[in-house]
């Protein structure tokens, strides 16, 4: 069993390796702390990123930057964002970003590779 968390932690996003994903490149804080019950991932989207799904994970996207015409995909519906917008994504939302931005996703509980399910073309 760990130590229950007892301090605050500082985490600088550009000093952790960058992971691919189905939206780009995540680079994903606090997964190795276990009294912590999410992962904050900063992701750099790709206008690649494919539509996707997870059964347990809830997503909070907070957009800090994005293309001009950028939309988020909820479920087949497509909505303008731009930066300073939060978009809570439950399981089961079938969802990907269009355009290339730069979000703050918070993700509980803490992401699972295992729990990303790619629709296929």
């Amino acid at each position: 069993m760990s130590d229950p968390l007892t301090k605050a932690l500082i985490v600088d996003f550009e000093s952790i390796p960058g992971t691919p994903c189905p939206c780009g490149t995540a680079r994903r804080a606090f997964a190795d702390v276990a009294d912590f019950p999410a992962t904050i991932h900063q992701t750099e989207i790709s206008t690649e990123a494919q539509t996707h799904y997870h059964r347990k994970l809830t997503e909070t996207y907070y957009i800090l930057e994005c293309d001009e015409d950028a939309k988020i995909e909820l479920d087949g519906e497509q909505i303008p964002i731009h930066s300073g917008m939060c978009i809570l994504i439950p399981p089961g939302v079938r969802h990907r970003a269009i355009g290339q931005m730069k979000i703050l996703n918070i993700v509980i509980p803490k992401f699972d590779p295992n729990d990303e399910f790619i629709d296929e073309a």
